[in-house]
């Protein structure tokens, strides 16, 4: 059987139009001898009706006192109203399709409600309708826990459940579509000379989207890396070939790889900095610190440790919490506010000298203070204040004329 796998986000298939523009990349595919599984968010953003951020304005002064587990059952259902409605139409249209929900497509779970992790997929039925049928629809983001429980995969859960399903079945190929051309070099609404990438590695778009590109979930990008399965990042609006995610940035067998020692430019807004200095003789700073904010559930990154203290970010929304917890443990911390975060990913810097002073150079040039910095092989951070974040994307796009197509540097 000839299988690929078709993901559609909440604004491909918010309305008639949108479910229209998706319905034509499925009967494409039916006409190159695919079956399909279609896997579909719920329709549309906060406001429209079946969306999750609506679903759950309904019970918005109940939050705390309902449960987590009555929280996932009441956000699943705007995945299960989507893939009825979207199957409907392919029935319209003269398609064979069927629609599955999470728990019936073969999603098994843990039962940590709203962020479950898949633990073991069982797609009998799965493949029993795909026997009697052309697309099966499955309502993305969901599955069912050992104790029959509904469960939520967590944001980007239907990214997720597109790359189950494709590692799982062995699929050809797995289609991300969504309302942008594919992965672009920096986010279009502050770098003005972004443009699309034709090819990236997994472990590029794996960092891109950890530091911030938002067009697909990391969880998702792993899982089709483990299991080797293609993606490609599209538009519903467009037949371009948007972006292939593969396991090599080359664009045919045998050719040359052009030298790429950056991708893209990723960043985070909204972040503060903390700083907390080690009192005289004091050697357990460190753990003590973050056990502190592990204990609290404070997320933290960009951290970097030294002998005298330790410097890291939170979000804005954990600020106060982080400093007031800091405080109660007897620690005065230096506070840096308003601050943003700026990721330059690229597969290629790795040994490759002048990456760093490249980054230094642009932003000094633009009179902009790097706050704190830190590497790794295939990406370079660096801390900037939230009102140099436009100037300091646009300074790095164009220190590595990422508008143009990779050349040597």
């Amino acid at each position: 059987m000839k299988l690929i796998v078709q993901k559609f986000g909440g604004t491909s298939v918010r309305n008639e139009e949108s479910r229209q523009n998706a319905k034509s990349h499925i009967e494409k595919a039916l006409s190159e001898g695919y079956k399909v599984v279609v896997v579909v968010s719920a329709m549309g953003r906060k406001g429209d009706p079946y969306a999750t951020d609506t679903l759950l304005s309904l019970v918005e002064g109940s939050i705390g006192k309902i449960s987590r587990r009555e929280i996932d059952m009441l956000m699943s259902c705007g995945e299960i109203i989507s893939s009825v409605v979207f199957t409907s139409l392919l029935l319209e249209s003269g398609i064979k399709a069927a629609a599955l929900n999470g728990a019936q497509a073969g999603f098994r779970t843990n039962d940590d409600h709203t962020n479950a992790k898949i633990i073991e997929m069982k797609c009998e039925r799965l493949l029993e309708e795909l026997s009697e049928v052309d697309v099966v629809v499955v309502a993305g983001f969901q599955g069912i826990a050992q104790n029959g429980d509904i469960t939520t995969i967590g944001r980007g859960g239907s990214d997720t459940t597109a790359a189950a399903i494709g590692a799982a079945l062995g699929a050809e190929w797995i289609d991300i579509f969504t309302d942008v051309e594919g992965i672009m070099t920096a986010d279009p609404r502050i770098a003005e000379n972004a443009r699309p990438l034709p090819v990236v590695t997994y472990t590029e778009v794996c960092n891109l989207a950890y530091q911030g590109a938002k067009v697909i979930h990391p969880r998702a990008v792993e899982i089709a890396m483990q299991a080797k399965v293609p993606m490609r990042i599209r538009s519903t609006y467009s037949d371009g070939p948007g972006t292939l995610v593969t396991s090599q940035a080359r664009t045919s067998a045998g050719s040359d790889i052009k030298e790429r020692p950056v991708t893209g430019i990723a960043h985070v807004p909204n972040v503060t900095q903390i700083k907390v200095f080690a009192k005289e003789g004091q050697y357990n700073l460190q753990s003590e610190v973050f056990k502190a904010m592990a204990n609290e559930k404070i997320s933290v990154d960009f951290i970097n440790i030294s002998p005298n203290g330790v410097v890291y970010t939170v979000s804005e929304d954990s600020a106060d919490r982080a400093i007031s917890v800091l405080n109660g443990i007897g620690h005065e911390p230096v506070v840096e506010r308003n601050c943003a975060k700026v990721s330059v990913v690229g597969a290629g810097m790795a040994g490759v000298p002048g990456v760093t002073a490249r980054i230094v150079t642009a932003l000094a040039g633009q009179g902009i203070r790097i706050l704190q910095s830190a590497d790794s092989h295939t990406t370079i951070w660096v801390l900037v204040k939230q009102d140099d974040l436009v100037k300091a994307v646009n300074a790095l796009h164009d220190a590595f004329q990422l508008e143009n197509e990779p050349a040597d540097y």
